[in-house]
């Protein structure tokens, strides 16, 4: 017989691995995102005969090292970041293979290759999940809600919205953050009709509330493209001609995301938003693990999960390329500045402006931790 202990001790295990596990995906993934990351600076770094002193995943104390050659590969305590250690990559090095000593084209491949494998990473996931859809959105109204007012202000069925605003819309993904970015229910809409640009002045929508700040309703539905076939040896696979629509959407997708993030950070540095709106590691993960667990089947929670790993890597990829010192993009301005000079910076100099950055970013990220563990609990 199974005594009810054992009983209670299985419904215990299983309430807490349904806790758990989200979070666990949640890491992996993001992992996922840091090690596409290092990668690149690491794959570029072995390409020119850089000397990698450390390949780690992970900050803090390490778990987990094995050395292979002249490279230290690490696992590390708190998923929150990685690093590759190169030879001369903040000082200076006599080593002929120092990180200092390359080509300052090398250095800025080197760098720059983080965030570029990130948003091609986002825009692969972008495309996966765009064919997990069964319609693809586009930038075309179909029809409009019950109850729609934009259309009593002009916006007709066929319309191809091309700018909110005057920022440009890439997709139809494009067209929700920019209605929702505005402060008043009126937008200026272009739209393209019959082959025309038409210009339609304060186009009036409902508002919605949510956590006490006013938002535009979407009032209408854009055209949805289904999936194309072709018949090969009697069976049904999508077409070249859908497969290339697929590649061109989830282009045009990634940009309205990389539009988001930009148009984001303006936000934020213009006071539209504050610290609350803002995510780090630990609110990156919760948000992850939130969207993991959600959704009535597998297929939906791994399409959730997706659309925000998305996202987050290509929000990764435009964070890390912003000129700022300790960042890859401060990193980066620095090379540049050194290809027009045709001069070197002082490496001293350099050290002391990124190590200013570094410790900035490090008190900008215990702020966003701090407000991330009290938005979880």
């Amino acid at each position: 017989m199974i005594s009810i202990n054992t009983i209670n001790i299985a419904e215990t295990i299983a309430t807490v691995w349904g806790n758990v596990w989200p979070y666990l995906v949640a890491i992996l993934l993001f992992g996922v995102i840091i090690a596409i990351h290092e990668f690149g600076h690491f794959f570029f770094a072995k390409l020119f005969k850089v000397k990698v002193n450390e390949f780690a995943l992970g900050m803090g104390p390490v778990i987990l090292k094995k050395k292979i050659g002249e490279t230290q590969y690490a696992l590390r305590l708190f998923p929150i970041g990685g690093f590759v250690s190169m030879e001369g990559e903040d000082s200076e090095s006599d080593d002929d293979r120092a990180f200092n000593k390359k080509k300052p084209y090398q250095r800025f491949i080197i760098v720059a290759a983080g965030a570029i494998l990130n948003l091609i990473l986002g825009v692969i996931v972008v495309g996966v999940c765009l064919s997990m859809q069964p319609l693809v959105g586009s930038r075309y109204v179909h029809s409009f809600h019950e109850k729609a007012t934009s259309c009593n202000y002009g916006l007709q069925a066929d319309d191809e919205i091309i700018k909110i605003n005057g920022t440009h819309i890439y997709s139809s993904r494009g067209i929700g953050f920019n209605m929702v970015r505005d402060t008043d229910n009126k937008l200026d809409l272009t739209v393209i009709r019959d082959g025309k640009t038409v210009e339609l002045k304060d186009v009036e929508f409902k508002q919605f509330e949510f956590e006490g700040r006013q938002y535009i309703e979407q009032d209408f539905y854009v055209v949805g493209e289904a999936p194309e076939y072709v018949s090969v040896l009697g069976k049904q696979i999508v077409s070249p001609s859908w497969v290339l629509k697929i590649v061109k959407t989830s282009m045009l997708d990634s940009a309205s995301i990389v539009q988001m993030v930009r148009l984001s950070l303006v936000d934020l540095c213009t006071g539209k938003y504050g610290m609350k709106d803002v995510s780090g590691p630990i609110g990156t993960i919760s948000a992850i693990a939130d969207s993991t667990a959600q959704g009535p089947t597998a297929k939906d929670k791994l399409f959730t999960a997706l659309t925000l790993l998305s996202y987050i890597t290509i929000n990764v990829g435009v964070f890390n390329l912003l000129p700022v010192p300790a960042l890859d993009g401060g990193r980066l301005f620095f090379i540049l500045i050194e290809m027009i000079r045709r001069k070197p910076i002082s490496p001293k100099k350099e050290g002391i402006i990124h190590t200013v950055g570094l410790v900035l970013l490090l008190l900008f990220m215990l702020v966003v931790s701090i407000s991330d563990i009290i938005k979880v609990f």
